[in-house]
């Protein structure tokens, strides 16, 4: 009998494990996009109009908890909190709730950026989003409230050898909670299940990497499952946690991954590697764990995110755009980890502010008649060669990579079983070839450099025979180095 429930309890912490690597996309939709400093409410909109159509499965929203207002308001002050309200420049705790229900409603689910591994830095007359306030050099925050007993005792995280360094003090000078306090852990987890009861279907967990592993597995094991009205009975939040781990310090991202997602973080620097010279892409033969990544499903992936773009210069963003339409379609097209699309605004320095009017509103995007944005936004995830990618990886679903083909340096090519094919040419000269697709015989349209409309392709058209080889052709002068095929897009 005690042998049989301790193997009951093991596998219902196993399972539970399990659900929290889950994202719970609905039927016919996959990906998920960083709607980055976007307001709810235009969020809502944009799950309606463009998200649920094009397939994206949900959307990382910023911190919804009230954060110190800074000076000229830059994108980092949503990193320091005030208090756990949801009240920020995204808006109100209704237009959360409002966007929760109208993004589930139509099968687009949100995650949130949560950030409780610290409260704010020192600021003089310190004031929040919702109109709250701190005495932050005495470590005061009356509106959780924190007092001086809930913080590790003040020190620079500097020794990145030593994790209890990394974990116990303050990340660039940012006021550290001791998550092992009970008051500290009641407060979190009652500020997350608010969020769960409102609809959300998960978090990425902000500075995981800062907060020691069983502190955590005790906050994600006290949350709700998710709420009942839009996921299946007994459904688990997914939680992906942020651990910047490029190799060689004192603490693993696989320390955190038994219990959650991870951020894959060589991921992006190893893709931006390979199209910016630094490696050849003939070796992604063997992508993923075989790179020293996480097991694919415990990855979060993604090429670029809003500290990367602006902190690496070595990392692809849309300021790379042939490039960078490149990595975010090997990303797409192949089957390892879990993908995250970056959608940006317009910076050209590290500081740079969202799109704001003059009284320090966000404002919001301006949606332009090809379907791009304006009014400072760059929107990555409706540039067609991204959300065509996001079609293709719907349509490839449960496949795996199979017919790999190179031509031993930059040219690369692979189905996704019967359902897709996909080339790659990052050679300084062209790639034009007869490859095997794996697909059925007959006319499909190249989704990157067009649509399929009205049974007809507005870009180009790729012949497949009767033995399923095609002649590919990707010129090293044009726009786009990809060409991406798949039964979803194929003429009658």
């Amino acid at each position: 009998m005690c042998k049989m429930q301790r193997l009951l309890c093991a596998l219902a912490i196993l399972s539970t494990v399990v659900a929290q690597k889950d994202p719970h996309y609905a039927p016919g939709h996959d990906g998920m996009v960083h709607l980055f400093e976007w307001k709810w409410n235009d969020i809502a909109d944009e799950c309606e109009r463009f998200l649920s159509p094009m397939g994206f499965g949900g959307v990382q929203v910023s911190p919804i908890q009230e954060n110190v207002a800074i000076g000229n308001r830059p994108w980092w002050e949503r990193y320091q909190p005030i208090s756990y309200k949801w009240h920020t420049r995204s808006g109100t705790p209704q237009e959360f709730e409002n966007m929760v229900r109208r993004c589930n409603n139509v099968g687009v689910r949100i995650y949130v950026d949560v950030v409780f591994n610290h409260m704010s830095g020192n600021w003089n007359n310190a004031r929040g989003t919702g109109g709250s306030t701190a005495n932050t050099y005495d470590f005061s925050y009356p509106a959780v409230p924190y007092s001086r007993t809930d913080f590790h005792s003040p020190c620079e995280a500097k020794n990145y050898q030593d994790p209890g360094n990394v974990r116990n003090c303050e990340l660039v000078g940012l006021h550290d909670l001791d998550q092992s306090k009970e008051w500290v852990r009641g407060k979190i987890v009652d500020f997350l299940n608010g969020a769960i009861d409102a609809g959300v279907a998960g978090f990425r967990v902000d500075a995981a990497k800062h907060m020691w592993p069983a502190d955590l597995k005790v906050i994600y094991s006290r949350l709700k499952n998710l709420n009942s009205q839009y996921f299946p009975q007994g459904a688990r939040p997914f939680i992906t946690q942020e651990v910047i781990d490029y190799g060689g310090e004192a603490v693993s991202k696989y320390e955190y991954n038994s219990f959650g997602t991870v951020t894959e973080f060589r991921y992006g620097m190893e893709v931006s590697n390979a199209l910016n010279g630094r490696n050849q892409l003939k070796w992604f033969v063997n992508w993923g764990e075989k790179w020293g990544l996480l097991p694919s499903g415990d990855a979060l992936v993604f090429i670029d995110n809003h500290d990367t773009q602006r902190g690496n210069a070595n990392i692809l963003t849309y300021k790379s755009s042939k490039k960078y339409k490149m990595a975010v379609a090997l990303m797409l097209g192949h089957p390892y980890g879990i993908p995250r699309i970056m959608s940006s605004y317009y910076f050209d320095h590290f500081d740079a502010t969202p799109p704001q009017d003059s009284s320090g509103n966000l404002k919001s995007p301006m949606i332009n008649s090809d379907n791009t944005c304006g009014n400072g936004f760059v929107c990555e995830h409706r540039w067609r060669q991204i959300y065509n990618m996001v079609r293709f990886r719907n349509a490839v679903k449960n496949t795996g990579v199979n017919n790999w083909w190179d031509n031993g340096n930059n040219q690369i090519a692979f189905c996704r079983g019967n359902a897709g094919f996909i080339a790659i040419n990052n050679d300084g000269y062209d790639l034009r070839q007869t490859l095997h697709t794996c697909l059925e015989p007959g006319r499909y349209c190249d989704v990157i450099s067009g649509n399929l409309e009205n049974n007809r392709c507005t870009g180009k058209v790729v012949t497949v025979d009767q033995n399923r080889n095609a002649y590919i052709e990707i010129p090293n002068n044009q726009d786009d180095g990809v060409v991406a095929i798949h039964t979803g897009a194929k003429l009658n």
